[in-house]
């Protein structure tokens, strides 16, 4: 295989069952890291304003026409210096005292025992 837009060899390189690891050069991370600066709407996707490693993944697929696994985008993205995403600050919507309410009354109704169950043995042959 050839080398595809300055990316090594290694990269089109299966990696196993999890496909192909992504590896970019850090020429063409600079003009990836633009295009995330974007956001989601300028590359088409109107429904919200969140990257997902799924989206990521077909950005890649047509910018640099390189095929990467998720989890190697998400491999490429942890290299890149992001993390996980979590909220700021809590939503607006949410109401503590709702929450109090419904994990000291109903919780309690449908948690369970903490009883485990009877040991048992998965041979037909052998009791537990």
């Amino acid at each position: 295989m050839a080398p595809c837009l300055g990316v090594g060899r290694e990269a089109l390189r299966s990696k196993g069952p999890s496909g192909y690891d992504c590896r970019l050069g850090p020429h063409l991370q600079a003009r990836f890291a633009a295009w995330q600066e974007e956001g989601p709407t300028a590359h088409g996707w109107a429904d919200d304003q969140v990257w997902t490693a799924a989206r990521v993944r077909r950005l890649i697929g047509w910018k640099f026409h390189l095929s990467c696994s998720v989890s190697g985008v998400t491999r490429l993205l942890h290299r890149m210096g992001h993390s996980v995403q979590v909220p700021a600050r809590p939503a607006a919507e949410r109401d503590e005292d709702a929450i109090t309410e419904w994990q000291e009354a109903t919780w309690r109704e449908v948690k369970p025992s903490g009883r485990r169950p009877a040991r048992s043995s998965a041979s037909r042959t052998k009791r537990a």
